[in-house]
């Protein structure tokens, strides 16, 4: 088989090192909003000593406990979200980034690009479900 025919079975180095850039800079904004809703959610356990009718007062504080739980929740999603492109990283460097995991096939850039953690051709994932 000629070179130029064979399917390509991993991506170059400085493929790589392209993924590897657009992971860190995901990863990066990640853990920015994840501290952001930490501290937003450590304000908001900071109440102040401020007293207000007690109606309104248990009003806000249903309000309050939904928008805590909302955030944890965001907090919760963006943190595994951080972990998958933490393992992306880890497979750059042990040469199994961008490989699906299914069929072992080479996972088109334009998929890595718009979702650099997946261990999947578009064609595996929606045949696995």
């Amino acid at each position: 088989m000629s070179e130029a025919t064979e399917e390509k079975t991993h991506y170059s180095e400085p493929e790589l090192r392209e993924f590897e850039e657009i992971i860190k800079k995901k990863l990066e904004a990640t853990y920015n909003e994840v501290n952001f809703i930490k501290e937003t959610l450590s304000r908001k356990n900071d109440n102040g000593t401020d007293n207000t009718a007690v109606g309104s007062k248990t009003l806000e504080d249903g309000a309050d406990v939904r928008e805590k739980e909302q955030l944890s929740q965001s907090a919760a999603r963006l943190q595994k979200f951080a972990t998958q492109l933490e393992a992306a990283l880890i497979r750059i460097k042990n040469g199994t980034y961008g490989i699906c995991k299914d069929t072992g096939k080479l996972i088109p850039k334009e998929r890595l690009r718009a979702v650099p953690h997946t261990q999947q051709t578009i064609e595996a994932k929606l045949g696995s479900r």
